[in-house]
């Protein structure tokens, strides 16, 4: 190795991060630079594939764990007071005692620590050296290699079964169409085979691709984590530019299947793949609770330096009211006793480290085990699991549990989130008829028959019900294979933990075969028909457990979507069938038995934007260029051009074909079916050629290429011709209406955000139960701006006038509230976002219609920081993403849409149902677990050193304690640590059943909550309360007696063990076995840790003598009495104030019984 100068290692390394953060990177070829060394290698400055998820290093654990537990501000505080404590001038006690405390704490979070990075390093060690194929130009083949040694600008092979290594650009594959299917399961959960083409014109040594003979330069965008875009070309020596996208690029941590093996250039490598990009670990959110904890946290702080003022102030008062030194104060070794002044002000920081655990610093800890206790017992809840996906519930956000007890409105999806997302067809309409699916008597099956033959026999004209289930069959992304051969998959040995460091998602198949359930048979075909070839068939994709039928011609269709599949399936049962599909072509069966080939020229993919999807062929019989154009009916007909008006005759008359079909559309959507409108448009050769060209610019190109691609897609669709339209049923979810009911009663208003029409969401709304026929439902959709005004001026005055009137003091107005996207602009505007606002606050439910992403969220927002409520959004689907991440809590529903709402969620669900349970049952119990438990370690510890406190009184305000410091320390760190501990993970307040039959009692967390401000000060002003009882009343018992100090403070330590524990006995709702076993084990390790340190202990802290204390105060019966005196004064209020809660409670239950039933 070749020495190099500093100067030139900086000079290397400036650029190198100006490569690796340029927009665009050209790479080259690794194959002519094999065996020089690194300097002169052409993508040198960009990452290996080596990944490191670890933390620390062995040599630099400890300083660094250190640095990063520094961070939190309470560590950072007791280490202060540690360091102050070795200051003689202000120390309170031995400097080695306060150490143990933060070390303890310190010592198990730095383990825990530990453990999970070497978990992580022995994960990366076995992905590291996974095998991989790259080709060697000295060796003339692929050879194997770890995927620590593959790097940008080499070609990678892979075959059937393999995990990819690193993200590739596909230049071959071994199957003829340059086809490859990849499975994407470990990156976002899906099963259903994705293909990836072969970037074309690149490999031109077909069957057999040499690497070295690739001499083209891969231009590609700097990386980024979105998993669904890629931007980039190929320049070749002749300077053309070959464009590649998504549907080129290999992700790492894709599996090959279906395809023989491939290969493909290194474009990103190690932490520069999308799929590293995207592991970006847990989330992390404050809750709400946290946040009021930091607040009284600080209380805290305020309330310990009013006390150390206190023993500062009174410190000073004793000293100048002692009209001689007295003997007992020894002077430091200058000989000179401090003045008042200067003592008390060191006294003030000795009663600082002296009164320090007035801060909890095992509360934080606590919290982290609770919570992750919490999660444990809902991730594994049975009633959460869902049997047909075999799939629990996920904790994704470790830290919000207890917002989940807290919501009040909730924000859905409706698509996949309240319905099934299993599509069905029901109906259609064709060229202005219309044929509803069951009901047909065969009119459009002998329609379908007589066309398709007479339409073949003419090669220069086809018929608009042939171009109809043609566009049903064709325009699509449907993968097709044979039901009949199974997916080969890697071995569970080899594939179990390979992705540990991603999030593993629960696995979603969207495989549709044609068995199902229902099946169709139209009433009274006839004998003619059924010789067409048509043969009966299911309409909609089976459900997930159903397996195959093992015939000949059974099919495989894998669709990104389930409207994809209905529809396919649909074409099939009315004899459409849809053979086979790659990049070029696209097969369909015809009815009569014939086989189309259509050329696939392009696909215009569907986009929120357009709302719509195409796909450009040559027709096959006709020659003819043929757009067919499937999307949202108001994206289609405003395209719309010269219908088949003159083809088609109704009594004599011309139909207008776009009006009837309009009209059939609104009925699906009263039916609450999804409607898609259909056309077609036929091209000519000239504007083909012309589009071609501007299209192959736009996918080469890099800057602004999604807006250029999309112009030309707009650009070819406008004349449509309208062939018909499709109306398909999702049906309700299990349990939808009863959950929403029961939200509803918990206080909870629930608002349906969706992109459909206003007719299906009001549907599903009365069918969900979310719109009652009692409810007064507001319809505002309004094209200006002044109207939009004028509907909320008016619908507010009514409001104000419903509320003021005497007669409606008692009753509230049930209304309910349903706008479309153009009003809902109009409505958040700055000049109406109050109005806007103060209306939706009155609404027992909202339906938003044809919304974007982008209005979901802001709504989520608007009304989460306007109205100051915690909100909860729903979703499936990727268009759900932003609302999702939006909300206090996102929940994403894990259905069929693919995993992009799963993985930006906070919890996961496969149904929605789920939400019942998991917000009124466990958010419940994990609200007031949790705000009982942090109320209780404030009041433990201000409880205990409130003592201290009462103590200085006494001693001249000195700082003495009369508890030896060893027991003091133990107190909190293990005598009392357990039991709250598992007051937090256990206890329930009220069973599930009856926060499942009451859904009214989760009000109780909404708003402030359990844990408010008056609550912690009623829990504060309670420990000053018995403080003083067990204080005070060893104090009168032994006044005037002549017993030392330890004998004092040893029955007083006692008495406030008993007080405690005995008050977190109170609280406690449920006992089990668990409780009783921790709150007796706290009180026998009191008794045999004192017992032991009082037996051994004579100098362990001198000049004090705790020896033989405790075994001398057990043959007292004073002790006794004085233990049973001061815990029952002490407890005597809570238990009353217990007990009138306790009834109170019961009565109310009762009486919210009676009024249900």
């Amino acid at each position: 190795m070749t020495w190099r100068s500093p100067l030139a290692l900086v000079r290397d390394a400036l650029r190198g991060q100006r490569a690796r953060e340029n927009e665009l990177r050209s790479l080259e070829s690794n194959l002519p630079y094999e065996g020089l060394e690194k300097g002169k290698q052409p993508n040198r400055y960009f990452t290996s594939n080596a990944i490191k998820t670890t933390k620390y290093s062995l040599l630099f654990f400890i300083p660094m764990n250190l640095y990063e537990q520094f961070h939190r501000l309470a560590n950072l505080y007791f280490v202060g007071l540690v360091i102050l404590n070795f200051i003689p001038q202000v120390n309170a006690f031995q400097p080695e005692i306060a150490l143990i405390p933060i070390c303890v704490i310190l010592s198990l979070t730095a383990m825990k620590d530990a453990w999970e990075d070497f978990r992580r390093y022995q994960s990366d060690r076995k992905l590291n050296n996974m095998p991989c194929f790259i080709y060697s130009r000295k060796e003339k083949q692929f050879v194997e290699r770890c995927w620590k040694d593959v790097r940008v600008g080499d070609f990678v092979k892979v075959v059937c079964n393999e995990i990819i290594p690193a993200d590739l650009l596909l230049l071959y594959t071994s199957d003829p169409n340059g086809v490859c299917h990849i499975e994407t399961a470990n990156l976002d959960g899906e099963t259903n085979l994705k293909q990836r083409t072969a970037v074309s014109g690149v490999c031109n040594t077909h069957p057999k691709f040499e690497p070295e003979s690739f001499k083209g330069i891969v231009v590609c965008e700097k990386p980024n984590n979105n998993l669904n875009h890629f931007k980039g070309y190929v320049e070749k020596p002749d300077k053309q530019k070959v464009g590649a996208g998504i549907e080129s690029l290999l992700l790492r941590g894709c599996t090959v299947r279906n395809t023989d093996h491939a290969v493909g250039f290194v474009v990103y490598a190690g932490h520069e793949t999308k799929s590293m990009l995207n592991n970006s670990g847990p989330r992390y959110k404050r809750s709400k609770l946290e946040r009021r904890l930091n607040i009284d946290v600080f209380f805290c702080v305020i309330l310990l330096f009013t006390m150390c003022l206190i023993g500062a102030l009174g410190h000073y008062l004793w000293l100048n009211a002692m009209p001689v030194v007295p003997p007992y104060l020894v002077p430091p070794t200058s000989g000179q006793l401090d003045s008042p002044s200067l003592a008390s002000f060191y006294m003030f920081f000795t009663m600082i480290i002296l009164l320090q655990i007035l801060i909890p610093i095992s509360l934080y800890v606590s919290i982290e085990l609770v919570k992750i206790s919490q999660i444990f017992f809902i991730t594994n809840d049975i009633d959460l699991y869902d049997e047909e996906t075999d799939s629990r519930i996920q904790c994704k956000a470790l830290n919000i549990t207890e917002d989940l007890g807290q919501i009040e409105y909730i924000f859905s999806d409706k698509t996949g989130t309240l319905t099934e997302n299993k599509m069905v067809f029901r109906r259609c309409s064709i060229m202005g008829t219309e044929y509803p699916h069951k009901e047909n008597d065969g009119k459009l099956f002998q329609k379908i028959s007589r066309t398709s033959s007479s339409s073949l026999s003419h090669s220069q004209k086809t018929d608009a019900y042939l171009d109809f289930f043609l566009a049903l069959a064709i325009c699509n992304t449907v993968v097709v294979s044979m039901a009949t051969s199974q997916r080969r998959r890697v071995s569970a040995q080899n594939a179990g933990s390979i992705f540990k460091f991603c999030k593993r998602k629960p696995k979603r198949n969207r495989t549709f075969t044609e068995d199902s359930e229902e099946h169709f048979q139209p009433s009274g075909q006839t004998e003619g028909v059924r010789t067409t070839g048509l043969q009966p068939c299911s309409l909609h994709p089976p459900s997930l457990s159903d397996k195959p039928a093992l015939t000949s011609d059974n099919l495989r269709y894998e669709a990104e979507s389930p409207d994809e599949a209905a529809l396919v399936y649909a074409a099939k049962a009315y004899g459409f069938t849809l053979l086979s599909r790659t990049p070029d072509s696209v097969s369909v069966k015809l009815p009569s038995g014939e086989v189309l080939d259509f050329e696939v020229l392009d696909t215009l993919t569907f986009d929120s934007n357009r709302k719509r999807m195409s796909v450009l062929v040559r027709h096959p019989i006709t020659k003819e260029y043929v757009l067919y154009t499937k999307g949202a009916d108001f994206a289609i007909m405003e395209l719309l051009g010269t219908p088949y008006a003159g083809m088609l005759r109704l009594d004599g008359n011309k139909k207008n074909i776009a009006t009837v079909t309009q009209r059939h559309l609104d009925c699906y959507a009263k039916e609450g079916l999804r409607t898609l409108c259909i056309a077609k448009k036929v091209v000519s050769e000239a504007v083909y050629k012309r589009w071609s060209v501007d299209r192959k610019k736009a996918m080469a190109a890099i800057e602004d290429r999604e807006r250029l691609v999309m112009d030309t897609a707009v650009q070819l669709e406008t004349n449509l011709t309208l062939l018909g339209a499709t109306g398909i049923e999702d049906r309700l979810q299990e349990n939808v209406p009863d959950t929403i009911q029961a939200l509803r009663e918990a206080g909870i208003k629930v608002w349906v955000l969706t992109g459909d029409k206003p007719e299906t969401a009001v549907n599903i709304g009365y069918a969900c139960g979310l719109l009652e026929d009692e409810d007064l439902v507001i319809n505002m959709a309004a094209v200006f701006q002044i109207t939009c005004t004028n509907i909320l001026d008016c619908t507010l005055e009514e409001v104000r006038r419903y509320n003021a009137d005497p007669r409606n003091v008692d009753t509230t107005l049930n209304m309910s509230l349903v706008i479309d996207g153009l009003t809902l602009d109009k409505a958040l505007s700055p000049d109406l976002l109050d109005r806007f606002v103060a209306l939706v606050k009155h609404c027992r439910s909202v339906l938003c219609c044809r919304v974007t992403p982008l209005q979901k969220s802001r709504v989520v927002k608007v009304i989460r920081e306007k109205l100051k409520v915690m909100t909860l959004a729903a979703g499936d689907g990727a268009n759900d993403v932003n609302m999702i991440q939006a909300a206090d809590i996102g929940i994403g529903i894990s259905g069929q849409e693919g995993m992009q709402a799963v993985m930006a969620s906070d919890f996961a669900i496969s149904r929605f149902k789920h939400l019942k349970k998991l917000l009124l049952v466990h958010g419940h119990w994990c609200y007031t677990r949790l705000a009982n438990m942090i109320i209780y370690f404030f009041y433990k510890n201000v409880a205990y050193v409130n003592l201290l406190f009462w103590y200085q009184f006494f001693c001249g305000f000195s700082a003495t304690a009369m508890i030896d410091y060893w027991l003091m320390i133990f107190f909190n760190l293990f005598f009392t640590s357990l039991p709250p501990i598992m007051f937090g993970i256990m206890d329930k307040d009220i069973s599930a059943e009856m926060l499942l039959g009451v859904p009214e009692l989760y009000k109780t967390g909404q708003g402030e909550g359990d844990y408010r401000f008056t609550t912690f000060w009623v829990s504060i002003l309670d420990a000053f309360y018995q403080s003083l009882v067990c204080f005070f009343v060893p104090y009168l018992v032994y006044q005037d007696s002549d017993i030392d100090m330890f004998t004092f403070g040893t029955p007083l330590n006692t008495s406030a063990l008993f007080i405690i524990l005995l008050h977190l006995s109170i609280e406690i709702k449920s006992w089990t076995v668990v409780h009783w076993i921790i709150m007796l084990g706290s009180v026998a390790l009191y008794f045999i840790v004192t017992l032991a340190y009082s037996a051994v202990c004579v100098t362990c802290n001198p000049p004090s003598n705790p020896y033989w204390i405790l075994q001398s105060q057990m043959e007292d019966p004073m002790f006794y009495l004085i233990c049973i005196l001061s815990t029952v004064v002490a407890l005597l209020p809570r238990m009353y104030i217990h007990l009138q809660i306790y009834y109170y409670g019961k009565a109310t239950i009762s009486r919210t019984g009676v009024n249900q039933h």
